[in-house]
């Protein structure tokens, strides 16, 4: 009886922050997969800016017409056109294939028609332009959590962090992998105290985190009285 409570507690739990994983792939595609050439995250390249040299490698200055049809293709990604998002990626990787963002957002691409083969190799190439690129191993984090891979998985999330502390993505991820898979409240509970702390706004983690405090005092109270 209480095996059967706590299988059915913990599907519950499960559901709920899965559903709210999906529900911040909007913020995904644009905080994680759909970095700007120009943005930090986009390996600090200025907008309209002097190149820079990555891996030995001195990208391009890209033209303001270019960067235009980029922004374009990740607008048609935002709203849902995968397909078409797809083709402007990759036209723009032929003339600039140097640009990780790109190579992460089609990833997310193949990830929504449940192709991880392609997925990863996207996320290997991201990598091999930056090693440090903290959507890219967000990615492949995700990635190997729903191939069943944690530990691995927590690997990825945790250099993500280490690159970059204020992704606030990565935090979110190793809060539901040691939650719901790793059964770490005291862990989870630090990395979604990180995370509310990066947005500051979302009622859904605070209620998380009141309930991770009272479960983690919860069992630290069975495991005083046990020893």
């Amino acid at each position: 009886m209480l095996l059967q409570r706590f299988t059915e507690n913990w599907r519950f739990r499960l559901g709920v922050r899965l559903r709210a994983l999906i529900a911040m792939l909007g913020i995904m595609l644009v905080a994680a997969g759909c970095a700007l050439p120009g943005s930090k995250s986009a390996s600090n390249n200025q907008a309209g800016g002097s190149a820079d040299n990555v891996s030995g490698q001195v990208r391009p200055v890209i033209p303001a017409q270019t960067l235009t049809s980029y922004e374009q293709a990740i607008a048609v990604m935002v709203s849902g056109d995968f397909i078409d998002a797809e083709l402007r990626l990759k036209e723009f990787l032929l003339l600039y294939p140097n640009y990780p963002g790109a190579y992460v957002n089609l990833a997310i691409i193949h990830v929504s028609r449940g192709d991880d083969l392609a997925a990863e190799a996207a996320i290997n190439a991201a990598l091999a332009l930056d090693v440090d690129n903290a959507a890219a191993l967000n990615q492949q984090g995700m990635l190997l959590r729903r191939n069943g891979k944690f530990i691995e998985a927590e690997s990825a999330y945790l250099k993500a962090v280490t690159a970059n502390p204020d992704y606030a993505l990565a935090h979110f991820n190793l809060g539901i992998l040691n939650e719901l898979y790793l059964q770490r409240l005291d862990v989870a509970l630090q990395h979604f105290e990180s995370y509310f702390e990066l947005v500051c706004d979302d009622k859904q983690v605070e209620m998380w985190i009141a309930d991770l405090t009272r479960r983690a005092a919860a069992n630290q109270r069975t495991a005083n009285v046990a020893e």
